[in-house]
């Protein structure tokens, strides 16, 4: 019989409703099921989110004000290895009683004196001689008419080519270009001139204040840390100061040399010229020289094409006389590095800085070097003849040695020995 409730009604039975069959239980430990509707997110995930924005956007900020200071800490830079050149100087005018800030003062209106010297002579002289090449330019261009008619046969005047040159498209682009460029022209000149300014400015105060400067990075540092930032400090004056002034040393020798050949060829301008090669052939490297040489070649040429040609020849001997004789002497105690890191420097410099990367690569290199050396543990290198470049022989006997003994002990064991003459191997009697 169906059990009854105490009503007496029998109970209905609830069909399940149509689909999957739910679970009758929670999924076992491991498994891994659908999240629910009502769960929540984790904490830390909106703390994540907000910190990942955060951290790109300071990179993203970080880095367009990099760019946008990049020119500034350029300026700043070529400022600080030239506070650091002219720190000697400062220093000894300073042990001497002087203010450091007056003593910075004098230098650099010594400086300031020379190059302004240096600036006006050489554009007076190259204004003498861009008014003599257009005074001339009329005969130059009649002996190359000349010259032309003469071989091809040509029937050439010095009025044709100037009224088609007069009256070609090319002449009134150029000066349409001019005119319009100038504006960019006078841009530049003043930014070249603010920038010039910056450099002065922060140079001085580098130098005026270098003292204030180290005890102030000092300051923030332990003891332990101050020694060595003192000690790399004094180790970037000494290597900036000694290429800077090994340099200046290296461009007399270049400047009298030179100004004694261009007196000799008898070319206007020698002393100019010779300042000129001294200056630029030292204080830009590598191709210094031959970019220096390029003017008096200019300038010889004026006077007879074949001065030009004998400049070339000296600017080419004086370069390898320099290079391997003279540079190596007198750098081997401030700036002692090789050529081949020097000239990778240079590059690298270039590559990362432009112009302003060549000038401070190898003080920048010298200093590094200088400082890592004492980081360095050197031994004591050993007597193998590999190290000289040679090669290790072996120790044993050569080949021809081991088959002239070898001829030897054979036939010392084919003659007869002591005790072994008269005996013989028939019969006795």
């Amino acid at each position: 019989m169906a059990s009854t409730d105490e009503t007496g009604q029998t109970p209905r039975q609830h069909a399940p409703p149509p689909g999957p069959t739910p679970p009758s239980g929670p999924p076992a430990d491991g498994a891994a099921g659908p999240a629910a509707p009502g769960a929540r997110m984790p904490r830390w995930l909106p703390r994540a989110m907000v910190l990942a924005l955060a951290l790109i956007a300071a990179f993203q900020l970080g880095s367009w004000a990099f760019h946008q200071l990049t020119g500034l800490l350029i300026n700043i830079l070529i400022a600080f290895f030239l506070a650091l050149a002219i720190e000697p100087a400062v220093s000894w005018m300073a042990g001497r009683g002087l203010r450091r800030g007056f003593a910075t003062f004098l230098v650099f209106l010594a400086v300031l004196v020379a190059a302004a010297g240096f600036v006006t002579l050489l554009g007076s002289m190259l204004a003498g001689q861009i008014v003599k090449m257009v005074e001339d330019f009329p005969d130059y261009l009649d002996s190359v008419i000349s010259w032309v008619n003469g071989h091809f046969h040509t029937d050439l005047r010095r009025v044709d080519i100037q009224e088609g040159l007069l009256r070609s498209d090319w002449l009134r682009n150029y000066v349409q270009n001019s005119a319009t460029g100038v504006l960019d022209v006078s841009t530049q000149v003043l930014g070249g001139l603010f920038q010039l300014l910056t450099v002065l400015l922060f140079s001085f105060y580098f130098a005026a204040d270098g003292p204030r400067l180290r005890r102030g990075l000092c300051s923030v540092l332990p003891p332990a840390r101050q020694a060595e930032v003192l000690r790399a400090w004094e180790i970037a004056v000494d290597k900036t100061g000694g290429y800077l002034y090994s340099r200046g040393l290296m461009a007399l020798i270049s400047g009298v040399a030179h100004y004694v050949l261009l007196e000799i060829l008898e070319v206007p301008y020698a002393p100019a010229l010779a300042v000129w090669v001294g200056l630029v052939s030292q204080f830009i490297p590598t191709i210094g020289t031959y970019l220096a040489g390029a003017l008096p070649m200019l300038i010889a040429f004026t006077v007879n094409p074949w001065y030009a040609l004998w400049v070339l020849i000296f600017v080419v001997i004086y370069q390898q006389f320099e290079n391997y004789v003279l540079q190596p002497k007198l750098t081997s105690k401030t700036v002692d590095i090789h050529p081949a890191v020097a000239f990778g420097s240079v590059v690298a410099g270039t590559a990362l800085l432009g112009a302003v990367g060549a000038l401070i690569a190898i003080p920048a290199i010298a200093t590094l070097q200088a400082f890592l050396g004492a980081y360095v543990k050197r031994y004591d290198v050993t007597d193998d003849p590999r190290v000289h470049g040679r090669r290790n022989r072996p120790s044993g006997p050569g080949g021809t040695t081991r088959m002239r003994k070898l001829w030897t002990r054979r036939r010392e064991l084919g003659r007869p020995g002591p005790g072994r003459e008269g005996t013989g191997s028939g019969p006795s009697a």
